[in-house]
């Protein structure tokens, strides 16, 4: 029992002495890697900012071009409703809450559906 207690008292020592040891090198260099990260965070912002910027401009100088070349018939329309109804499917396939084959199974039946429909109202 004595020799167990020795034992116990041996091992918290060092648990107590490797504790502090590892407390004092982190006191130590805390205040260095406090500025790394920093250093790091104000460079993702940077670069965060800056890919904000290029996206920023590259979106205007396309609705510049897409405004220019704007001639207001209705084909255009068209174009421009079949993109938003093309992201608005994409969308709704990456958020849908049922399983894939389920979702491209509803998007078929939807689609077969909303084209017969075309077909009635252009026949009529």
């Amino acid at each position: 029992m004595k020799r167990n207690m020795k034992r116990f008292l041996k091992a918290a020592e060092v648990a107590v002495g490797t504790g502090l040891y590892l407390l004092d090198r982190s006191q130590r260099f805390a205040p260095h890697m406090r500025d790394k990260l920093v250093d790091q965070i104000d460079d993702l912002r940077d670069l965060a900012k800056d890919t904000y910027q290029a996206a920023t401009d590259r979106v205007a100088s396309v609705t510049k071009s897409l405004r220019r070349s704007n001639t207001g018939g209705a084909g255009w329309h068209v174009l421009r409703f079949a993109v938003g109804l093309g992201v608005g499917i994409g969308v709704a396939v990456l958020l849908a809450p049922a399983k894939g084959e389920q979702t491209r199974a509803r998007l078929a039946g939807k689609a077969q559906e909303f084209s017969g429909n075309v077909r009635r109202r252009l026949a009529a």
